[in-house]
């Protein structure tokens, strides 16, 4: 998988962040959502509480998996 500069995925595939491992790849940077179906409401206010707690660099850099209840971030490759 090649590196995309710059670039976070936002996704609720739950293959993507497998792929990821299974190449070692150092990027792009992944938000994942989990725990269900989100209204458009919902996903727009987690996402805005993933942005204001994160700076650009870690987000880059790392899976950030998001739910109702917390965020977790693990560093890439993973």
């Amino acid at each position: 998988m090649a590196r995309s500069e710059g670039a976070v995925v936002i996704t609720a595939d739950l293959d993507y962040p497998r792929l990821l491992a299974a190449h070692q790849s150092p990027g792009p940077g992944l938000i994942l959502f989990r725990g269900g179906s989100y209204s458009d409401a919902e996903m727009l206010s987690l996402l805005e509480r993933v942005l204001n707690q994160s700076d650009e660099e870690s987000l880059l850099n790392s899976v950030t998996v998001v739910d109702r209840n917390r965020i977790r971030r693990r560093r890439m490759p993973l």
